[in-house]
Parts: structure tokens; C-alpha cells; sequence
């Protein structure tokens, strides 16, 4: 059995993989977090539906992943869908935008407590490098903090590569330990009087390593330096946005940004990112230029009204996390049933599942491939999504899977 759980994968993901290989720097190891998923896991994807995907071998999957996080609804909603054909069947690449923008930003206004006014990119890392030059335009300073290890996109001032990264493009952001005031005050004061901005997740979610919420001492503390300075509270909302709370994660600790950076789950799996931000960075905001080919397309615009109409009303924050709470206490029971210890940390919405004492995580790549092997899609290294489409009996089906999975590493470990 371990041979088949190690390369389960023996036809069309192989061939695309060997394919990929020849054409695609790196192959699929080197190219989008192929690295990050277990050993033997599939690569390539057919389709998906509600709770689940399907692999190019036809194999399904309760999926716990989301497409790393955009779906929030489930794959393939119905109004979501809908939504997109309409829009693509009057045209989505145009010479301008759609009604649908205006809308948006109506509706990102409505429902985000802090943003006075939205902009639209297409991902995480450009809806972040759009928030520090607002906030750098708007401040005539130069200066970031941006904790430590966080993950804030894939370009040269916050890669977590050095790869192709000179000194000169980070030579303005200062680093500081999340959730330690005294770091963040350290980091400040090295900014002195050219603090532009401080970068803040919305919880610290770095790879391989537990989750930690913000605590409200920390939130106030970023509040109050940026408040001392004249800069910009920046709150990168990317993975978690919409997830927690409607309004922005940091309605939870009392904390309202300057400006934030939406992605993921804004349009369930449909490409798009949001900026927003408060009335005292508009004029900044109107100056700076950004743009991009592709940011104005009408039916990821059309797909984000539908989700978040449908996020305000099934109030998909409770249902969310109330999910994530049963999927949490049925792999703690079961775990401790079969002799493990595990540590499930961050929101119930979005867990990060580790063993204890399995630093090399190890442990967690093996109980990802038991887990596959039945049917359920893992990740041992990186937190985890649900979605609205994981349902009570999803669930259940799910931790039916998972117990038998634990059986097996029990086994496994004993022998």
C-alpha cells in the first residue's frame, strides 16, 4: 500500500507532468506550490463541484484546499455561474469596464466598515503593492513594516524568494515578529520619521508553522504607531477576507485599517482583487497609477456580486466557522482515538493541522496520503479552507474517511 499512496498518480497526472517538465521552468515541482502538497498528491484537475474536485484520472475528492482559498462558496455555484455566462455572453473584455464595477465597489463599501471607496486589480499581490503605493504617495515616505516570514505576493518587495530580489528592492521594509508589541515598536522607531506603512495579515498563517490570531494589544499597538506617524495601517485581507468577518478580519480585535487588500474568495475562483481604504487616502488613491490589461473584465466583477450577495445572506462568516469547529473536534477525537497528538491552530474556518513533535512533518505527509487514498484532499504544510459547500454530512463523510486514515498511520507507525 505505501507504494500506491507515495504515486498513486500513474496515468494522465504523470504524462501531464513529464509533458510539463519539457516546457515549464522547473515543472510542476518549481511551478505554482507544487512543492507545498504531499508527495504522490495530484497535480493536474479536471473539474470540481460543491465540496469536491476531480483529478485528470478521474478520481474525486472532498476538497479541503478550495483552490488554496478562492472558493468560498463551493466549485461551480449556481449563481456564481450564472452570473459569469451572462457576462461573458455580452462580453467581458471590453474597451471599459461593466456596470458591475460600480456595483462592487457600492456593495465593498456597504459591507467594509472602514473603505470609504474600492479599486479593483486581479491578484493578492497586486492589490498589496497598490495598497503601500497609495500609502507611500499619500505619506511622501518611504518606510514599510511588514512582519517577519508573512506572505504578502510573489513580486520583489515582499517575495519570500531572494531569488532575483536585489537589496535595493527591499531596501525600505523592516521587518518585525507578529503579535510582538515590542518588535513592532523596535521596527517603528528604525523607520523613524519615513514610516509610510504598516503591513499587517490578517492572522499569521507563514507556512509549516502554527497559527496564531492577532491579539487585541498587538492591533491597538499598530494602530496607535501608524496613528503617532502619519501612516497608513495597511491590512492584507487576501487569504482570509470574507472568510471571518464581512467587514474585514480585524473587526474581531476592535481594529480598523487604512487600507486593505482583497483576493481569494471575492469572486469564487473567478480572477479578481479589491483594494479599499479610508477617505484620507482617496486623493492618493486617484494619483497613483496602476492599471493592468485584464483588471477591468466584466464577468469576475459580475461573479464578486453574486458571492457576496450570497456571503451577506446565509452570513457566511457563522457557517463558516461553525463548519471548521466540527471538522476541528471530529480530527481531535479520532486522533487521540488512535494515538496521536495533533495541534489544530488559526480560525476554524481556515485550520492549520499539525502533528506534535513532527518537525520534519512527516507524520502530516503520511496522514495526507492515508487521507487521499479514501478520498479527501489535505495539506500538512499549509492552513486549509472550507467553504459552504462543506456541510454537516460533507464533513462527516469526510472524518469517516479520516478515521480510517489515522487507523492505517497507526498501523504504519507501529510496525
Amino acid at each position: 500500500m505505501a507504494d500506491t499512496l507515495l504515486q498513486p498518480h500513474s496515468s494522465a497526472d504523470t504524462r501531464l507532468k513529464e509533458r510539463a517538465a519539457a516546457v515549464v521552468p522547473g515543472g510542476m515541482w518549481g511551478h505554482q506550490r507544487a512543492a507545498a502538497v504531499p508527495r504522490g498528491f495530484p497535480q493536474f484537475f479536471a473539474g470540481g463541484d460543491g465540496a469536491r474536485v476531480r483529478d485528470v484520472d478521474g478520481r474525486d475528492y472532498i476538497d479541503f484546499m478550495c483552490s488554496w482559498g478562492p472558493i468560498i462558496l463551493g466549485h461551480r455555484h449556481p449563481a456564481v455561474d450564472e452570473a459569469v455566462r451572462r457576462q461573458f455572453q455580452a462580453g467581458d473584455c471590453l474597451d471599459g469596464p461593466t456596470e458591475h464595477l460600480v456595483v462592487l465597489a457600492e456593495m465593498l463599501v456597504e459591507t467594509i466598515p472602514h473603505a470609504a471607496w474600492a479599486m479593483f486589480q486581479k491578484n493578492g499581490a497586486d492589490a498589496m503593492t497598490t495598497c503601500v503605493t497609495i500609502a507611500r504617495a499619500a505619506t511622501g515616505k518611504r518606510k514599510v513594516l511588514a512582519a517577519a516570514g508573512a506572505y504578502h505576493g510573489a513580486v520583489p518587495w515582499c517575495s519570500p524568494s531572494l531569488v532575483g530580489v536585489t537589496a535595493e528592492d527591499r531596501a525600505h521594509v523592516v521587518n518585525y515578529t507578529y503579535n510582538d508589541v515590542e518588535s513592532l515598536t523596535a521596527a517603528a522607531a528604525e523607520a523613524g520619521d519615513d514610516l509610510a506603512a504598516i503591513v499587517v495579515s490578517a492572522f499569521r498563517h507563514d507556512i509549516s508553522r502554527t497559527q496564531e490570531l492577532p491579539s487585541r494589544e498587538f492591533a491597538a499597538a499598530a494602530r496607535a504607531l501608524c496613528d503617532r506617524a502619519g501612516a497608513a495601517l495597511v491590512l492584507d485581507d487576501v487569504r482570509a477576507g470574507f472568510r471571518l468577518d464581512l467587514g474585514g478580519s480585524w473587526e474581531r480585535v476592535g481594529v480598523r485599517p487604512d487600507l486593505a487588500g482583497y483576493s481569494k474568495a471575492i469572486a469564487n475562483g473567478q480572477p479578481l482583487a479589491a483594494v479599499t481604504g479610508g477617505e484620507a487616502f482617496r486623493e492618493a488613491a486617484a494619483k497613483v497609477f496602476v492599471t493592468g490589461s485584464f483588471w477591468y473584465g466584466g464577468a469576475p466583477m459580475a461573479a464578486a456580486v453574486a458571492t457576496l450577495t450570497e456571503l451577506h445572506r446565509v452570513n457566511a462568516p457563522e457557517r463558516l466557522e461553525a463548519a471548521g469547529r466540527r471538522f476541528a473536534a471530529g480530527l481531535t477525537e479520532q486522533a487521540s482515538r488512535h494515538g496521536f497528538d495533533l495541534e489544530i491552530s488559526g480560525p476554524p474556518a481556515m485550520p492549520m493541522v499539525l502533528f506534535k513533535d513532527d518537525a520534519e512533518r512527516l507524520l502530516g505527509e503520511a496522514f495526507c496520503q492515508e487521507a487521499l487514498a479514501r478520498g479527501v484532499y489535505l495539506n500538512h504544510r499549509h492552513n486549509m479552507f472550507l467553504s459552504l459547500a462543506h456541510t454537516d454530512a460533507v464533513i462527516d463523510e469526510a472524518l469517516e474517511a479520516t478515521d480510517a486514515a489515522f487507523a492505517a498511520l497507526a498501523v504504519k507507525t507501529r510496525d
